[in-house]
């Protein structure tokens, strides 16, 4: 492992207690769509069928990736940009797009979506949404355009909803580790397990409820099995839903004291996000069985996929709640805002972090810095047409960047780091060893897993269009232009000399 090249920020923070840090990277993996997409993903690929398929995922690809972010983070002691060029000077720029992408992309369009569940959260001490969410959410909420190209009015009450978001994620980043993220998460995790708690014995007691998750979400259907959709989804779930790729965990995991549990800490981390998403599920499908018993609907037409699961299909099932529904839909909207909130701030912190590591830069000038620049980059989603910016920004971030970061990112340790020199350095650590699986894991199996991913993204691109409707240059301005402007960036920030360096 090279000693040239930069070096950690001198005096490192560190988390104050392991549970500081599991509850951080546990609530950096929770976010939004572990409420909302899990359980349908569930629902779609079989029922608790789809727990075997991802199952092994999560020990095939999302526990060793987390092992991977973890070791790499905590060997070197920096962010990604400083781990990756710590490897290689010439692997810096994959650190930088990493995170640069992340923070001015995936954010931007995040904290957006949060500030949609701040606005509902007021909105729900009165049931604002009235008898048709559909049409409140849509035209009266979002002022939807006819498109991308039209982007239409700023919506007031989102960008008043934006300022909030980004005023609570500068304040925790701005107290760095122990006093603010740290601190932050000590309060958010336990709240958010209380309030889902609450949710699935409150969803418990509706009637229909049990119907709902017995033949929706539990019956097994094991003839999905053989679908091999159903296998890409629960691969495509398992890195969308822990943080992997983000930079994230390489970042938190730098804070950590010398003398870690790696592996445990990662497994531990995949295993609470997977327990804490099927949990969630419960309130959110027993619910809905509710619902379709107290319209005399089938259960297929009241499910809603993703935002409209959220944002349509759950409020109107609030509406419906007999006792106490403005209680029950406040806590469902505060639980999803707290969510979202846990994991905005990693996302913060993770650039701050490389930014600090590279120019040393004062972390409150930083923060204050990405806190206005990130509510400013925002604006754009918070019009009428911002939905449709979200929705094609989100596919090519989330599925192209994110999956080929993550296959850079093995290829970088499996065979520039050699995975063997990593796997060694976790073991010296951890009470649960990891065999020469893992390193078989990282060099063949995750990124041949991840080609498929992305090509089979491809060819739904294509036959038909994922987004048929959309004009091909808008596309690729919003999609590919995205992708392509942060990698310039990242290789002109690459470029820079570090404030500090290593003797040769």
């Amino acid at each position: 492992m090279t000693r040239h090249g930069p070096t950690a920020e001198p005096h490192r923070a560190q988390w104050r207690t392991p549970t500081g840090f599991l509850l951080a990277a546990v609530g950096s993996a929770i976010g939004l769509g572990s409420i909302w997409r899990f359980a349908y993903v569930c629902y779609e690929n079989g029922g608790s069928a789809y727990l075997i398929p991802y199952g092994i995922a999560l020990v095939t690809a999302g526990i060793p990736l987390m092992i991977l972010e973890f070791g790499l983070g905590h060997r070197m002691r920096g962010s990604a940009p400083l781990a990756f060029a710590k490897v290689s000077p010439r692997w810096e720029w994959l650190g930088w797009w990493t995170v640069i992408f992340v923070m001015f992309g995936i954010v931007l369009y995040y904290a957006v979506v949060i500030a949609w569940c701040v606005s509902f959260l007021i909105y729900a001490l009165t049931l604002a949404w009235g008898q048709d969410p559909n049409a409140f959410f849509f035209q009266r909420f979002l002022g939807l355009t006819a498109g991308p190209q039209e982007l239409g009015d700023v919506r007031l009450p989102i960008l008043l909803s934006l300022v909030v978001v980004w005023l609570i994620n500068w304040v925790i980043v701005f107290f760095g580790i122990e006093r603010g993220v740290e601190r932050a998460n000590k309060i958010f995790m336990p709240l958010l397990f209380v309030l889902t708690t609450v949710l699935v014995v409150w969803t418990a007691f509706l009637p229909g409820a049990e119907e709902g998750l017995r033949r929706y979400l539990f019956q097994p259907d094991f003839r999905k099995l053989a679908e091999p959709k159903v296998w890409i989804d629960a691969y495509a779930q398992t890195f969308f839903t822990l943080s992997l790729g983000f930079g994230i965990m390489i970042a938190y995991a730098s804070y950590l004291p010398r003398k870690s549990d790696i592996n445990v800490n990662a497994a531990i981390t995949c295993v609470v996000d997977t327990v804490y998403s099927l949990f969630a599920g419960l309130a959110v499908f027993g619910t809905l069985g509710y619902m379709a018993h107290a319209t005399g609907k089938p259960f297929e037409e009241v499910v809603q996929k993703s935002i409209g699961l959220a944002f349509v299909a759950y409020p109107q099932a609030i509406g419906l709640v007999p006792s106490f529904p403005k209680l029950f839909g406040f806590l469902f909207f505060l639980a999803l805002t707290v969510a979202g909130i846990a994991s905005a701030i990693s996302i913060l912190e993770a650039f701050t972090a490389a930014v600090i590591d590279k120019f040393h830069y004062s972390r409150k000038a930083v923060v204050s810095v990405l806190a206005i620049t990130g509510f400013l980059g925002g604006v754009v989603f918070t019009t009428g047409g911002g939905m449709f910016w979200l929705d094609i920004v989100d596919h090519f971030l989330s599925e192209y960047g994110l999956f080929a970061a993550c296959i850079l990112q093995c290829v970088l340790v499996g065979w520039v780091l050699r995975a063997s020199e990593l796997r060694h350095y976790v073991n010296s650590l951890s009470a649960w060893k990891v065999g020469r699986w893992w390193e078989w894991s990282i060099r063949y199996f995750i990124p041949a897993i991840l080609l498929i991913l992305l090509v089979s993204g491809v060819v739904k691109e294509f036959s038909p269009p994922y987004y048929g409707d959309y004009p091909l240059l808008t596309l690729l301005f919003l999609g590919w232009g995205w992708l392509v402007v942060t990698l310039i960036i990242a290789l002109f920030v690459a470029m820079r000399p570090w404030r500090r360096a290593l003797p040769h």
